[in-house]
């Protein structure tokens, strides 16, 4: 054998020795990137912000409880092709996540959404209370007036109850309260219009404001929602023919905090704003926040020629024409007489 011939069967295998480590990394990362990634806790939460860094992204997974390296988690973002399009938001990761489901989660911007639910009939002070308690969202508003808060939303001026969609509201994790009040007001604005428009030519409400206020009785009325186009039609009868609304939850609504659960003859003969006792036709303001069934319930009530009702006890009413028919179902439902 030539010298030559023994000096290359000497170098090929070390020649190959790149080639297999080569190989070997290569291998080691693609089991890796299907490799569930070791978690300090059951699950690993993370807030990433607009702006923030593929390199920062992976710090911070690390940071909060992902074991591994950050130098591979960015490397594998970078390799992908993917880092740029990492999204901001509120993440959440679960045991037996690989690299390859948590880059995956982060493009399409899987992210772990919490909720707050405004309720049919909620007062301004009942939904402030409950985006106080809401998990994770920023208290931006907590120490704004309703006035400040109406400002911000591009409403100087307008009263701030019952502008705001009773609905189920999903949000990231870390928003701001302001987001979620942004979304609830700009659909009760939608809906209020839509609902406007279908409006019949002899409605006696001169305005899709007049609607709102309305509604927000019927809503705060309506034991049963099969009466609630009852309700509506009686407040609309009143309204024709000039009667007072003559209905409870104004006036208590008017006492504010004062009211301790108690409605007195006095309260019902003491004048305010909202006392429709006193005063006829509707109050400054809505007094709630009415749902689309009491919106369009108002706008086209039953056809009824009711002009009272009382509740029977069981979250029904009974409707008359008469006072006199009235008094007598109070004296039955209310006062348990004959």
């Amino acid at each position: 054998m030539s010298r030559r011939s023994l000096g290359l069967r000497l170098w090929l295998p070390l020649l190959g020795l790149p080639f297999i480590a080569a190989a070997l990394v290569a291998f080691i990362a693609w089991r890796w990137l299907d490799s569930p990634l070791p978690l300090a806790a059951p699950t690993v939460e993370l807030s990433i912000e607009a702006g923030t860094t593929p390199r920062a992204v992976a710090q911070a997974w690390v940071a909060a409880g992902v074991q591994t390296s950050p130098d591979f988690l960015f490397a594998w973002f970078r390799l992908s092709g993917e880092a740029r399009r990492i999204r901001a938001g509120s993440y959440e990761i679960e045991t037996g996540t690989t690299p390859r489901q948590l880059l995956a989660k982060l493009v399409q911007g899987d992210e772990t959404l919490e909720q707050v639910r405004i309720i049919e009939g909620w007062t301004m002070r009942q939904l402030r209370t409950a985006l106080a308690q809401a998990p994770h969202l920023k208290p931006t508003t907590a120490g704004w007036s309703e006035a400040q808060l109406m400002q911000a939303l591009g409403a100087p001026g307008v009263a701030a109850e019952g502008r705001f969609f009773p609905d189920t509201y999903r949000y990231s994790r870390g928003v701001s309260d302001l987001t979620v009040l942004k979304r609830a007001h700009a659909t009760l604005q939608r809906r209020l219009a839509e609902t406007w428009a279908q409006r019949s030519p002899d409605t006696p409400l001169k305005s899709a404001d007049e609607l709102l206020t309305l509604a927000s009785i019927v809503e705060k009325e309506t034991g049963l929602p099969s009466d609630r186009g009852l309700v509506a039609g009686v407040f609309i009868n009143r309204l024709r023919i000039g009667m007072p609304l003559q209905t409870d939850p104004t006036v208590i609504y008017g006492l504010g905090e004062a009211f301790d659960g108690n409605l007195r003859r006095r309260d019902l003969e003491t004048d305010t704003p909202f006392n429709t006792y006193t005063r006829r036709g509707l109050p400054p303001t809505p007094i709630s926040m009415p749902g689309l069934a009491s919106l369009r319930a108002t706008l086209n009530p039953a056809p009824t020629r009711a002009l009272y009702f009382v509740a029977r006890g069981d979250g029904s009413s009974v409707f008359s024409e008469t006072l006199a028919d009235h008094n007598r179902a109070v004296n039955k439902y209310q006062r348990g007489l004959p």
